[in-house]
């Protein structure tokens, strides 16, 4: 979603990589009890390519279940195709609660004091991993990105992105601009951008990439001499752009990527490849304060 739409968004309502659905929600804002007695909670969650929604929260539930809550509420996922139609749907209570990354529930809670995060120690252990995904074939790309992901790593100046851009940035302020160098004559890889995610994925006003995601993309452009092409894409369309050939690389969250307690295959379609990860953030579902 592009910068502008997002600035909207935040005046109007409020962001994954996430569940909820509301649970006779309205307007009034998240039942807090849910949790404990046993209601059905609807959530919010961005699309996944390789879930329906009711394995989605099969899974989820079982995830609840193994933390010992026996009589926990459960979810019942609804999946959107984007970060303003998830919002909207929890503003006009058709979802009770949204599943985002923490790094991004934190930017858009510190944007908009309608929201809070809703404690829950089982979902709270949910781990995403971030990679980038490209198509099967293209085994010399993947083995590039995994290169420089992991001297990015060794060298720690992919900590020092995470710092700069998410862990010690200013949540209250846009996530800045990132100039992406260009080489003469150097290879074209396109990448599609969703600009959705703050601070991970954003596009300002002016449809400049930045965030994080871009920061580590100019890195990596530098790392490789490649020239990097920003694609604006929406984040249900990502695997379609990838295997259709309008984008080359498209950044992935896999739940989780290796192994844990969901399928590692739960959202990777076929003709997909992930790099290593390079970044992980735990899941967190934000809510409608309620009424004092």
């Amino acid at each position: 979603m592009k910068l502008k739409r997002f600035a909207k968004i935040l005046v109007a309502c409020v962001t994954a990589a996430a569940l909820f659905t509301g649970c006779g929600g309205g307007s009034t804002g998240g039942d807090k009890t849910a949790q404990d007695s046993g209601k059905d909670v609807q959530l919010g969650m961005l699309s996944h390519m390789n879930a329906t929604e009711s394995s989605m929260g099969d899974n989820y539930n079982k995830l609840v279940e193994k933390a010992g809550l026996k009589d926990a509420a459960k979810f019942r996922p609804k999946f959107y195709d984007t970060l303003r139609t998830m919002q909207l749907a929890v503003e006009s209570g058709e979802v009770t609660q949204i599943a985002l990354y923490k790094c991004v529930a934190d930017y858009l809670i510190a944007n908009n004091n309608k929201f809070e995060i809703v404690p829950n120690d089982a979902i709270e252990k949910i781990q995403d991993s971030f990679c980038f995904a490209v198509r099967k074939e293209d085994t010399a790309l993947k083995a590039d990105l995994d290169k420089v992901i992991n001297e990015m790593k060794a060298d720690g100046s992919l900590d020092k992105l995470i710092s700069e851009y998410i862990t010690n940035a200013d949540k209250k302020q846009v996530p800045p601009k990132i100039d992406i160098p260009v080489v003469d004559g150097a290879p074209i890889i396109k990448v599609g951008v969703t600009g959705d995610l703050p601070p991970l994925d954003y596009v300002s006003a002016d449809g400049t990439p930045a965030g994080f995601n871009t920061a580590l993309l100019a890195e990596v452009a530098k790392r490789l001499k490649y020239n990097i092409k920003i694609v604006d894409i929406e984040t249900g369309g990502r695997a379609i752009a990838l295997t259709s050939n309008h984008i080359d690389v498209v950044f992935w969250a896999i739940v989780p990527f290796g192994g844990g307690d969901m399928p590692t295959d739960i959202d990777k379609p076929e003709g997909l490849e992930l790099s290593v990860p390079y970044f992980k953030d735990n899941v967190a579902h934000i809510q409608l304060k309620s009424d004092k």
